[in-house]
């Protein structure tokens, strides 16, 4: 039965090879790392695994927005709830200022009563002693004799006229402590109303505190709350920034590598050139033009490289010879440094348009050709059109479309009609309008606006109307 094992002991050792070639192979394409090592010398499939992984990012960006904006979401209602919260707070606040004042009023009548009660008191008292001296009087009036009055010489009118007088004070004097004691009363009794609602104030500005100490602390925790989500959110928004570097500087090198072989497919130019016209109000026509003129809508995106940072000197790619002006050392080098940095692309092996060979600079970056000085103006305006929070890149199509038409809007294309347009094209050309009497540049407005009207009339308007 040997005959029938060996068979199978073959196979388990050729499905082990097999497998540990598989995944020798999977561990080496995962090794493969397509922001630092594709170059030239990639292989096709290496290439592939790169333009997956930029499907693979575009897929990851498009879901993490989703999240992001759900976070969003949940970060405005928290703040919304928060706001809600400091308003009551606040409101509480003028509720208790208000029973506060209500309270020292309260407190002040109070005084006011309790001063009014002393002096009716006070009053009371003197009337009452006047009553007794009354009263004193009388009763030594009383016990004089009938007789001892005549000796004193004065007559039974007289005595029973003085005796009347002290009647008649001490009625009034009776009458007066009667009429204080219903003032004092009264008073009381307006005292003890004033002391009640100043009670009600005092309970009713405890509860409110209390309630605002309750609002507090749940102001207090949606607060951290929001932090939380606030922090949450810029980490989230961070890692769609990371991962939107990271497809752009792949798209990026991929797109280098074939630079000078295709162009943008003109299905996916317009698409990019309709966007950038919805976003900067450019006929999408002109800026296919634009591109056109400047790189054959991608086709040609520059064959120097910058090689001397000190003197802007570069290479040809093709032969490797030294060639000087590649860029303006002064004004575009540094800016060129500061743009592959952020995009995290090397410095000395990123294509940029040679100097024309009647003289000038190269340096020109990516299908729409701008030049680093001009790009670094533009980037933030470029990165907001978009819509991205990470950096716009020259060498990416879509990012160098909507480039072109913020810049051109800028440049007075938004107007519309041919005169604006052909005039943006001239500034794009070379920083001023067509002139007539100086038409050097000229030649570029007018070779654009030929080109505007033969792709709308030849490739756009027979796909729009078939």
């Amino acid at each position: 039965m040997w005959f029938i094992k060996k068979p199978i002991v073959f196979f388990v050792l050729l499905s082990i090879v097999s497998g540990g070639v598989i995944l020798t192979t999977l561990k080496k394409a995962q090794a493969f790392d397509c922001e630092t090592d594709l170059t030239l010398n990639s292989s096709a499939d290496q290439k592939r695994i790169c333009e997956q992984e930029v499907l693979n990012l575009e897929q990851d960006i498009k879901n993490l927005q989703a999240q992001l904006e759900k976070q969003k979401t949940q970060t405005g209602s928290i703040k919304k709830d928060v706001q809600f919260l400091t308003t009551q707070i606040e409101q509480a606040k003028l509720k208790i200022k208000l029973r506060n004042n209500a309270i020292a009023k309260l407190t002040q009548e109070i005084k006011v009563k309790n001063k009014t009660i002393d002096t009716l008191e006070t009053k009371i008292d003197k009337k009452k002693a006047s009553l007794a001296e009354l009263i004193r009087k009388t009763d030594e009036i009383d016990k004089i004799p009938f007789l001892s009055v005549v000796l004193h010489n004065k007559s039974v009118s007289d005595v029973y006229s003085d005796m009347s007088t002290f009647a008649s004070i001490k009625r009034e004097v009776k009458e007066n402590v009667e009429g204080i004691k219903v003032a004092k009363t009264s008073t009381e009794k307006e005292k003890k109303t004033l002391q009640q609602k100043q009670e009600q104030e005092v309970d009713a500005k405890v509860e409110l505190e209390n309630s605002k100490k309750v609002v507090e602390k749940s102001e207090t925790e949606k607060k951290v709350l929001l932090k939380l989500s606030q922090q949450e959110e810029e980490k989230q928004a961070k890692y769609i920034a990371d991962r939107e570097k990271k497809r752009a500087t792949i798209r990026a090198k991929l797109f280098q590598l074939a630079g000078g072989n295709a162009a943008i497919p003109f299905g996916d130019a317009l698409v990019y050139a309709q966007e950038a016209g919805k976003k900067t109000g450019v006929d999408p026509a002109f800026i296919l033009a634009i591109l056109q003129q400047e790189s054959n809508l991608g086709a040609n995106v520059g064959s120097c490289y910058l090689s001397d940072q000190v003197t802007g000197a570069g290479t040809v790619i093709k032969s490797g010879a030294a060639i000087k002006n590649v860029m303006k050392p002064n004004r575009d080098v540094q800016p060129f440094l500061d743009i592959v940095g952020k995009l995290g692309l090397d410095p000395f092996k990123t294509r940029v348009s040679c100097p024309l060979a009647g003289g000038g600079y190269g340096g020109a970056m990516g299908p729409s050709q701008f030049i680093p000085s001009t790009w670094a103006m533009m980037e933030n305006k470029v990165a907001k059109a978009l819509g991205i929070s990470g950096e716009p890149n020259p060498w990416v199509p879509k990012d160098a479309f909507m480039a072109s038409g913020v810049f051109l809007a800028d440049l007075g294309a938004s107007a519309g009609g041919y005169t604006a347009e052909r005039n943006a094209a001239c500034r794009y050309y070379s920083g001023r309008a067509c002139d007539s009497k100086k038409p050097a540049n000229s030649f570029y407005g007018n070779q654009v606006m030929a080109r505007k009207k033969t792709i709308q009339e030849t490739m756009i308007d027979p796909l729009q109307n078939p």
